[in-house]
């Protein structure tokens, strides 16, 4: 075997001994809030921010930045949604690769994806109340795990915990979600004109009111979550603890939710467990089994289907 150079030798010794290129930087501290944090020109792509304990606001996120909280750090307001609601934070171009690790949020729509942003991580937040807590429009490659996620509200639509959709037409793949609690109570909103239900866990191609749906919500794995939740008026809106559906394609036969992977949940503590619409999006179309509770495989499938989240 040809041994290496010397000088190969050091150059490889010498790039791992690097010391990372990515600056710290605290909020407050160096910034007084997040949103001017991430539009300093001294913050760069691959940078923190941390933030400290206490109140804080949430931001637009343009740059692929890590945000994580200590010290039980929470946010409790934040930039508004066009329907008047306050939001934790909204990733918009060029925040692809961003990391939202450790905060506590007490906002309505506490991480919303407003522009088809991919590959981020939302790991280890507590989630309290929110009328949606992690919602990925069009995003592929996220990593959703380890949270908490405690109570959901509804308003006339929301009541979700964790959403990954689509209503442009497009492909949303590669999305994980594992290994997150959501439990408690869903709070209906007294006004609440009903006709829909809440969703632990969702996968949704939407064509409601003129939109695109999608060409494809495919390939995505949801393993090893454990969903408790009921819902405080259920005649009005109840809640699944997980749900696949395409609303109001207009090709029924034509299923663009497949191939998902679906296993190893804990769904016991949810009346309503799981929900399709239509139903034929069960097996084979997508991957449904070993979960506790309504299993609607016994068993299916070698646990590999599920990717290293099922092992």
């Amino acid at each position: 075997m040809k041994q290496a150079s010397v000088t190969t030798l050091v150059v490889l010794l010498m790039s791992l001994a690097a010391p990372s290129t990515a600056a710290i930087w605290q909020v407050p501290g160096d910034f007084a809030t997040i949103q001017e944090a991430i539009d300093s020109s001294l913050v760069i792509d691959g940078d923190r921010i941390m933030v400290g304990p206490g109140n804080h606001a949430g931001a637009y996120v343009t740059k692929s930045v890590e945000i994580w909280g200590e010290g039980g750090a929470t946010i409790d307001s934040g930039p508004m949604h066009p329907a008047g609601l306050s939001m934790g934070f909204r990733f918009l171009a060029g925040s692809d690769g961003a990391t939202i690790n450790h905060l506590t949020f007490e906002v309505d729509l506490a991480i919303m994806n407003g522009a088809g942003v991919s590959d981020v991580t939302v790991s280890h937040c507590t989630f309290n109340d929110t009328i949606q807590a992690v919602s990925n429009w069009m995003g592929n490659g996220w990593e959703i795990s380890h949270n908490v996620i405690t109570d959901l509200r509804t308003q006339n639509g929301g009541g979700i915990g964790i959403l990954i959709a689509d209503s442009t037409g497009g492909y949303v793949m590669d999305n994980v979600v594992s290994h997150n609690q959501i439990s408690g109570t869903l709070h209906v909103f007294e006004g609440d004109g009903g006709g829909y239900a809440g969703s632990g866990i969702v996968l949704y191609a939407d064509w409601r009111w003129g939109a695109s749906g999608s060409a494809s919500i495919s390939f995505n794995r949801v393993v090893k979550n454990r969903i408790s939740m009921v819902s405080d008026t259920p005649a009005v809106v109840d809640i699944a603890a997980f749900e696949l559906t395409e609303a109001q394609n207009p090709s029924p036969e034509a299923h663009v939710v497949t191939d998902n992977s679906i296993g190893f949940n804990d769904f016991r503590g949810t009346e309503n467990q799981i929900t399709l619409s239509p139903e034929t999006l069960d097996n084979p179309v997508n991957f449904i089994d070993r979960n506790l509770g309504d299993n609607r495989g016994h068993p299916l499938y070698h646990p590999s289907v599920f990717g290293p989240g099922g092992n």
